[in-house]
């Protein structure tokens, strides 16, 4: 909980609660005989209680770790890029930038089909938003005949560490610059990096 340096360090419950509303898909790590076993999984903050709901393929062998308030480590990752010196008004050294908030958890499985399929369609709902182009009907039926093969869980937060490297030990100026630098190359990369891998 030491490092990155305090001002590279957002504790604000809020800023890391809107990290995950906005990049919800998670990193989800459990330890199994001393190795880990990761899966990249959306998840969803529900106010009422603070805690994460998601659903899991019974065929990933991470299926078997998500009950019995096991626990688990889990890394929501935000806008990060390379910040050249250049982008600084003062003598500085290349750097990268990032924004990540680390949870200590325990996990539980809900069991019920009808409150996985009420969860299926709250957090289809959710990432529809703002336009809601798509709804998931509660008869569909593609949901119905999947239903055997999903498993839902629900995320009990102990811990949380936001890591918010903004260049926030810099002058105003440069800060200023760093942010406008992270914006630019977190729109003006991801078609040129699409053309190569897609």
């Amino acid at each position: 909980m030491n490092y990155p340096p305090k001002y590279h360090q957002d504790n604000t419950k809020e800023h890391m609660i809107e990290v995950i509303k906005t990049y919800p898909l998670a990193t989800v790590i459990s330890i199994e005989n001393n190795q880990p076993l990761i899966t990249h999984l959306p998840l969803i903050y529900r106010e009422t209680d603070g805690k994460l709901i998601g659903h899991i393929d019974i065929y990933n062998p991470q299926t078997k770790l998500m009950c019995n308030n096991n626990p688990l480590d889990i890394i929501f990752s935000g806008p990060q890029c390379y910040i050249s010196p250049s982008v600084y008004t003062t003598t500085q050294l290349p750097t990268w930038n990032y924004i990540k908030v680390h949870l200590n958890c325990t996990v539980k499985a809900i069991e019920s089909k009808e409150a996985l399929k009420a969860s299926l369609i709250s957090m289809t709902e959710f990432l529809e938003a703002p336009n809601h182009k798509y709804k998931l009907e509660v008869d569909n039926p593609r949901m119905e005949a999947n239903l055997d093969y999903i498993k839902m869980f629900e995320i009990t937060i102990h811990a949380w560490e936001g890591k918010f490297k903004l260049s926030q030990d810099k002058k105003t100026k440069d800060t200023a610059n760093a942010r406008a630098e992270l914006i630019r190359a977190n729109q003006d990369r991801i078609k040129t990096f699409l053309d190569k891998v897609f």
